[in-house]
């Protein structure tokens, strides 16, 4: 915590090179949230840049009582949701189509022709499943299993009660679980 402080109390001094160090530390962080949530591929880099821009005109108003971390993963979440809004595209729930086909374009057979090969095509399975996800289930798998974040502190990002964290988790792996076993019991056929 103590090298948090310094940091922010560098930076808020005028340090362009610990500002620098601010965003080399947190720059998988707010990739994985906006990249999570932002469909559109033009628009993520963006939006990283503007969280950025964020977190440095308004560090002065961070308080220590929390981790850095937290509080620039909820910078990237409001970000991306404002921008979602202004966009007016669907969020929550309005994306769950429970009809459709995880990728349409995934090959009827997957080939097996060694273990770190069938790896890496489940790895990409789960990801365009997690990518099918609506933004919020994206986000809170997200910062979970990636980010490792526990449920209060991605309570504290989401603006929620860590009730409905565990909640929405419990909804997203099901989510996932249901679509996936849907997937491979059509491939089997």
């Amino acid at each position: 915590m103590a090298d948090q402080d310094r940091l922010v109390e560098r930076i808020l001094a005028g340090d362009d090179g610990a500002f620098r160090q601010l965003i080399v530390q947190h720059q998988r962080l707010v990739s994985h949230i906006v990249f999570r949530l932002v469909p559109a591929e033009a628009d993520r880099e963006d939006i990283c840049q503007e969280v950025f821009v964020r977190v440095y005109q308004h560090l002065d108003t961070f308080r220590f009582d929390a981790k850095l971390s937290t509080w620039i993963a909820r910078i990237a979440y409001n970000t991306c949701l404002n921008f979602l809004e202004k966009r007016k595209l669907p969020l929550y729930d309005d994306l769950v189509d429970e009809d459709r086909p995880l990728d349409p374009a995934a090959p009827d057979e997957i080939s097996r022709p060694d273990y770190a090969l069938e790896a890496a095509e489940t790895g990409r399975t789960v990801q365009r499943a997690i990518e099918r996800l609506p933004p919020v289930y994206k986000a809170i798998v997200t910062l979970f299993h990636l980010e490792q974040m526990s449920y209060s502190e991605i309570a504290d990002i989401m603006d929620m009660p860590e009730g409905t964290v565990k909640s929405y988790l419990f909804r997203a792996r099901k989510m996932l679980k249901d679509k996936l076993l849907t997937q491979y019991q059509r491939e089997e056929l």
